[in-house]
């Protein structure tokens, strides 16, 4: 999926259009405990409460592809597996076979209990007691056609995309307190109450690619990038958790230090990320575009334009070829932050505007290096202006 793909289904769920046919929801306690079930039309809900499921499902196709969101590849060989199957029965049935909804909800349960053993181990025990919101929905998407000049013509329709969404949200008790009451203008006490809060996960199913669906694919998606969900991963997908987004970057960054060595300078960081970056600029001008991400080779030849030694970029290409996969493609958003340029040493930090990178430098003064910055405007310390001289 591209980003362009990714908004075409995000502007099918503003409230306002009430485009989703169906709502099937599961009330489960931090246990596992199912404490209720439901079946909702859409049609038929209150605006209010019609713009709160959409701005919950709307979460779940949200964040950068390669940190919150991932294509997940469902196939193993030629065969379809169960979980594939699940699903496949979840979108054709438009969420109306009864032996496929209580399969899935099952398989989602055991990521809340899983969930819950972790958090009950944790520093912070409270987010233990949390119950859980599994949500779906179900949508028929009448994909217009593109003329040749690639604008929508909308009375024109390819196919119509079937999908289902899917979200995990906690629900937490909120605190007692007191609340203003309009109809005597004074305040009394409120009771606590469980609050659905933002997905902690979802996913689409199938992808949407090229105006139509890839059955082979899911979108998935994860609000701390730090966290896959192994066992939601596992159940429902049948597929096994890679490196995490952090974990990704952290690996990337000691490869590249390691191999460079004394190579590993700033100006070489400086040009790779202002490479990088300006790639990375390109491709989100282009909707169309998949988002940018690198082979260990792209990588290479990144370095070698950056001024790096052919054997070192070579070094570095064997590492991360034994490492991620010569063929794994790593997410830009997991080599450089492009909205940031931090440079940090035991005692200072610098944060810099990524287009103005340049403005740092190195230099021996006296047999010891120094970071040099140019002033090119006001200076402030603390936020009181000051000269210098």
């Amino acid at each position: 999926m591209n980003q362009r793909e990714l908004s075409e289904i995000r502007r099918r769920l503003n409230p306002e259009k009430r485009n989703p046919t169906l709502l099937r929801g599961c009330y489960v306690s931090a246990e596992g405990q199912v404490i209720s079930t439901f079946t909702r039309s859409f049609g038929n809900m209150p605006n209010e409460e019609n713009e709160k499921y959409m701005a919950l499902f709307k979460r779940c196709l949200s964040g950068a592809f390669g940190q919150n969101l991932h294509l997940i590849e469902l196939t193993v060989g030629e065969g379809v597996t169960p979980q594939q199957d699940l699903l496949l029965g979840l979108q054709e049935s438009a969420l109306t076979d009864e032996e496929s909804i209580a399969a899935f909800y099952q398989r989602a349960i055991q990521h809340v209990v899983d969930l819950h053993q972790r958090m009950a181990q944790s520093v912070d025990r409270q987010q233990a007691a949390s119950n859980y919101l599994i949500a779906l929905l179900h949508d028929g998407y009448d994909v217009p056609a593109r003329n040749h000049n690639d604008e929508m013509d909308r009375e024109q329709s390819m196919n119509v995309f079937h999908y289902i969404l899917c979200c995990v949200c906690p629900v937490k008790q909120s605190k007692p307190a007191l609340r203003y009451d309009t109809a005597d203008s004074d305040f009394h006490s409120r009771s606590s109450d469980w609050v659905v809060a933002a997905p902690e996960l979802g996913f689409l199913y199938p992808a949407f690619e090229d105006g139509g669906a890839n059955v082979n694919r899911a979108l998935y998606y994860t609000h701390d990038p730090a966290d896959l969900h192994t066992v939601f991963l596992q159940n429902v997908f049948g597929a096994e958790p890679g490196m995490t987004a952090p974990q990704q970057k952290e690996t990337f960054q000691a490869i590249l230090e390691e191999t460079l060595a004394e190579e590993c300078g700033l100006d070489v960081v400086q040009a790779m990320h202002e490479t990088v970056r300006g790639m990375m600029e390109e491709q989100k001008a282009d909707k169309k575009a998949e988002p940018l991400a690198f082979t260990p080779q792209d990588v290479k030849n990144v370095l070698t334009d950056c001024g790096v030694s052919q054997e070192k970029a070579q070094a570095f290409e064997t590492r991360c070829a034994e490492t991620f996969g010569a063929q794994t493609e790593i997410p830009a958003v997991n080599m450089i932050a492009p909205r940031q340029f931090h440079v940090d040493t035991p005692s200072v930090s610098i944060r810099v505007d990524p287009e103005r990178s340049d403005l740092i430098e190195t230099r021996i003064i006296d047999g010891k290096p120094y970071l040099l910055v140019p002033v090119d405007g006001d200076v402030e310390v603390n936020g009181m202006k000051i000269t210098c001289r």
